[in-house]
């Protein structure tokens, strides 16, 4: 597929970007191309994310890292192994937090002979010795210790907890899918008191990923497939790991085969699925996160609403614009609206999907869409100092801010996007921007927003705050969990 310009209003063609530079070379922390890219969607608790867990970057170091100590003493009153947290640790964990990270263990002691394999649980204490629960053990990731139970459990009971919490993840999703809709994510990870778990639900095909060391291993595997074929009659299950979570993790290596596949499914790898009443292509061997961003699903919708909303005020029949479009979601609900739409994304393979999720949906499409190839920056620049106009832009960038450190500027970057798009955007148009980033918060995302508007000499009008679907819940004990970010806005 050669990816076609965009239209103008003159019927001319629009300048193309030139050659790509890096977006951000005034930035210190430079940040990925301008497309979401695998951790992650994440953002999030997974790799996106998360929805997708937020590593360090690196592993830890030998300095940090605790190092167990061999069979002995228990470091747990009344136990023989387990690990002994800091005091900030145990506030936190008590405070409903999950994690433990690296440098917070004060002594850990293990099971077993040094050469043996580490255990998949461990008891978790204070330094008083006070049990705390039970946590997945990952020794070579910057979180150590996920807590699955806030009491001592062994194997069988952890695996008859894991069912028991999926089943009721499933449960929670159930009232989301209908005949319009028949994809969601399953299991959102600590949110459903499932660290390092996710499953995500493609018409009847479901991938799983396994993102923390403990969780590695036949048995959980066994148990989540049962689960999941009772609860849903699949036609296949699927395991496909994020390969930089399998790195800081050790996680083993991936089976190229289904965890099941229902006789005589054909094609177990490849589907189509339901979003909002329009079909979209899958291909499990492709594509960033597990495949897709389902957590987007209801900003589409909002986004569609709010443009044929604000279509009454535009001249024309409206001209839209999606920045970081991947495989072309927004531009998609768009199409259904406005009259001209273009999608931009530096990825020529998601432009490829985009356009056949285009011709799947050719019936439903108010407008054709143009796909333009290229960095998001440089094309943003072009297009708006040469006076480019559009009614309805949306910004979905990747996760600029993969750790604190990266937070200044990630925000810089989020502002150069935000203020280019308001020199473009007429009077009366929609501005849908968004963030993925966990360590971004909403008041720092609205005052670089505002700071946009200012220095574009606009005035933007806040329509809605949003964040990720309901089946990315958000646990307020767990800020990891809220990482997407949107604001809806009227430009004046």
């Amino acid at each position: 597929m050669k990816p076609r310009n965009p239209r103008t209003d003159s019927n001319q063609k629009a300048p193309r970007a030139q050659k790509p530079q890096a977006p951000f070379d005034r930035i210190h922390e430079k940040p990925p191309q301008a497309h979401r890219s695998e951790s992650q969607s994440g953002g999030g608790l997974e790799a996106r994310e998360p929805e997708r867990a937020v590593y360090s970057a690196g592993k830890p170091s030998k300095s940090n890292r605790p190092q167990p100590r061999q069979p002995g003493r228990g470091a747990i009153a009344g136990s023989v192994t387990g690990a002994v947290v800091n005091r900030r640790a145990a506030d936190r964990l008590r405070g409903g937090h999950l994690w433990v990270y690296a440098s917070d263990i004060e002594s850990i002691e293990l099971p077993g002979a040094a050469s043996d394999p580490p255990p998949a649980l461990l008891p978790v204490a204070d330094s008083r010795g006070l049990l705390l629960g039970t946590a997945l053990y990952s020794p070579s990731s910057q979180i150590a210790l996920r807590v699955v139970s806030r009491e001592a459990i062994d194997e069988t009971a952890w695996l008859d907890l894991l069912a028991r919490r999926l089943r009721l993840a499933i449960l929670r999703r159930q009232p989301l899918l209908n005949d319009q809709t028949d994809s969601c994510r399953l299991c959102f990870s600590e949110a459903d008191e499932l660290p390092g778990l996710v499953a995500d639900k493609y018409g009847r095909l479901v991938i799983l990923q396994l993102l923390a060391k403990g969780l590695d291993s036949a048995a959980v595997r066994e148990t989540c497939v049962r689960v999941l074929k009772e609860e849903l009659a699949p036609t296949a299950i699927l395991e496909r790991p994020d390969p930089r979570v399998r790195e800081l993790e050790g996680l083993s290596a991936p089976s190229l085969e289904a965890l099941f596949a229902d006789a005589g499914a054909g094609s177990v790898f490849s589907t189509q699925f339901r979003l909002n009443g329009l079909l979209f292509q899958y291909d499990a061997n492709a594509g960033q996160k597990t495949g897709a961003f389902l957590d987007q699903r209801d900003n589409y919708a909002a986004v569609q609403r709010w443009a044929q909303t604000l279509e009454a005020h535009w001249e024309g029949a409206g001209r839209a614009l999606d920045v970081c479009c991947y495989q072309g979601g927004f531009a998609l609900h768009l199409a259904q609206v406005c009259g001209q739409v273009t999608g931009i994304d530096a990825s020529r393979s998601s432009l490829e999907v985009a356009e056949r999720n285009f011709a799947a949906n050719r019936d439903r499409m108010k407008a054709e869409v143009d796909w333009v190839e290229g960095d998001a920056f440089q094309i943003l620049r072009d297009w708006s100092d040469a006076g480019e106009k559009f009614d309805a832009i949306v910004l979905d960038p990747p996760a600029f801010a993969k750790t604190r450190r990266a937070v200044e500027g990630a925000l810089r970057g989020y502002k150069e996007l935000n203020l280019r798009a308001l020199k473009m955007l007429r009077p009366g148009g929609l501005l849908a921007t968004f963030s993925c980033s966990h360590h971004v918060g909403w008041a720092e995302l609205e005052a670089t927003v505002a700071s946009a508007a200012v220095d574009a000499g606009r005035r933007v009008r806040l329509l809605e705050r949003r964040g990720a679907a309901l089946d990315h819940p958000v646990v307020l004990n767990l800020q990891e969990t809220e990482y997407l970010k949107c604001l809806l806005l009227e430009v004046e």
